[in-house]
């Protein structure tokens, strides 16, 4: 028969260990606002650094570093728009360049053609 201090104890969902004698991390609490406004708290331990941004845990956007006073202390970073192929195409070639490449080629496809084969690169 089951010792009575484990009957109707699941095993591994609760722990038999005394919290006497812990001694706990000194904690330091954060607070970060959205653009809509919502105020999230986030305890970081004393000695860790706290980041700029964090998820706002409402809307899921951006929040920002509160100073103590509440004024925010940097600004949301402004998010990289995507650039285009084409955009960084010009970044390493000029449009003079560019067009004499595209001559090029097109006079390579018209003499294959001219000549009755398919449209492969050779």
């Amino acid at each position: 028969m089951a010792q009575p201090t484990m009957r109707g104890m699941r095993l591994g969902a609760q722990s038999l260990e005394s919290e006497i004698g812990i001694a706990y991390s000194e904690r330091t609490n954060y607070k970060y606002k959205c653009a809509n406004s919502h105020l999230t708290d986030v305890f970081f331990s004393a000695d860790a650094e706290a980041p700029d941004t964090w998820t706002c845990k409402s809307c899921s956007n951006t929040a920002v570093l509160l100073a103590a006073d509440g004024s925010v202390i940097n600004e949301a970073p402004i998010e990289k728009i995507a650039r285009t192929h084409y955009e960084m195409l010009l970044e390493r070639r000029s449009r003079e360049e560019l067009e004499e490449l595209l001559a090029e080629r097109l006079a390579a496809l018209r003499v294959r053609r001219a000549k009755g084969k398919a449209d492969k690169d050779s």
